[in-house]
C-alpha cells in the first residue's frame, strides 16, 4: 500500500493583506520547525501570495492560489490565470470549491477546464467536491459525489488517466463555516467511496496514491478523529487556519 503524506492545507479566503499574511505564515513557518512526516500548505488572497512567497523563504510551507481562470491571458478582468500564479511562487492551487460553485455558480464542466489549465501551467491542483444538507437528507450524498467527480475529471477519465499527485477535497457543504462537522465516520463513509470510484475508473496504484482531504469546520479538537480515519488524507481548514495557534494545534493532531 502505498504511502500517503498527510496535508493540512490552510484555505484564507477573502481574509488577510499582505502584511498580516506575512506574519501569519512567519508564525507557523516558526511552529512546525520541528515537526517531520507532513506537509502544511497555505492559501492566501491573490493581492497577499508575493508577500507570503517572501516570508515563506526557506520554510517548507506549500503556497497555493485560491482560484484561476481556464485560459492562460486575454480579456478576463478580475481574473488570475496559472502561469500567474506560479510566478508569484504557488506550486498548488484550489479549484471548485462548493463557495465557487455556490456564489460563483461554477459548474463541473469549469472546474474541469480550470484542472486542465492547472496542469499544464505546472501547478498541483486540489479538487473539491461534496453535497449540500438538502442533497445528504435526501440519501443522495454518493449520487452528487459521483457527478462531480465525473465532471470535474473528465479530462482524466478521457486520457484514461489521473495523476497521482492530483489531491481530491471532499467537502459536505452543510458543514462549511455552519460549525457543524461530519463526524468521522461519515466523512471516512465518503472518503472511501471516493478512493473505490478512482480504483474503479483508473486502477488501484492511483486509488492508493491519491490523497483525500476533508474541509468543513475543521477545529483542533475534531482534527484527531478526522485523521485516525484510514482514507482521510488531511484536513482543508477555513476560519482556524486564520489564527497561527489554532493552526498549529491541528497540524500537531
Amino acid at each position: 500500500m502505498a504511502e500517503r503524506i498527510p496535508l493540512i492545507a490552510g484555505n484564507w479566503k477573502m481574509n488577510l493583506g499582505p502584511n498580516e499574511s506575512a506574519a501569519l505564515v512567519m508564525a507557523i513557518a516558526r511552529g512546525i520547525s520541528d515537526i517531520k512526516g507532513i506537509e502544511v500548505l497555505v492559501a492566501p488572497p491573490f493581492t497577499s501570495l508575493p508577500a507570503v512567497k517572501k516570508a515563506l523563504a526557506a520554510s517548507r510551507i506549500l503556497l497555493a492560489g485560491q482560484n484561476m481562470h481556464w485560459e492562460t491571458a486575454g480579456a478576463f478582468t478580475g481574473e488570475i490565470s496559472g502561469q500567474m500564479l506560479v510566478e508569484a511562487g504557488c506550486s498548488h492551487v484550489i479549484l471548485g470549491h462548493s463557495e465557487r460553485r455556490s456564489l460563483f455558480e461554477e459548474s463541473n464542466e469549469t472546474v474541469a477546464l480550470k484542472v486542465d489549465a492547472a496542469l499544464r501551467a505546472g501547478l498541483i491542483p486540489i479538487i473539491c467536491i461534496g453535497e449540500i444538507l438538502e442533497e445528504r437528507d435526501s440519501g443522495r450524498t454518493f449520487e452528487v459525489v459521483k457527478e462531480q467527480l465525473e465532471g470535474s475529471l473528465k479530462s482524466f477519465i478521457d486520457n484514461g488517466e489521473m495523476p497521482h499527485y492530483s489531491i481530491l477535497a471532499y467537502e459536505p457543504v452543510w458543514a462549511i463555516g455552519t460549525g457543524r462537522t461530519a463526524t468521522p465516520d461519515q466523512a471516512q463513509e465518503v472518503h472511501q467511496f471516493i478512493r473505490e470510484w478512482i480504483k474503479k475508473v483508473f486502477n488501484k496504484d492511483t486509488a492508493e496514491k491519491v490523497r483525500i482531504l476533508y474541509g468543513g469546520s475543521v477545529k483542533p479538537d475534531n482534527t484527531p478523529g478526522l485523521m485516525s480515519r484510514h482514507d482521510i488524507d488531511g484536513v482543508l481548514v477555513g476560519g482556524a487556519s486564520l489564527n497561527a495557534d489554532s493552526f498549529l494545534q491541528i497540524i500537531r493532531y
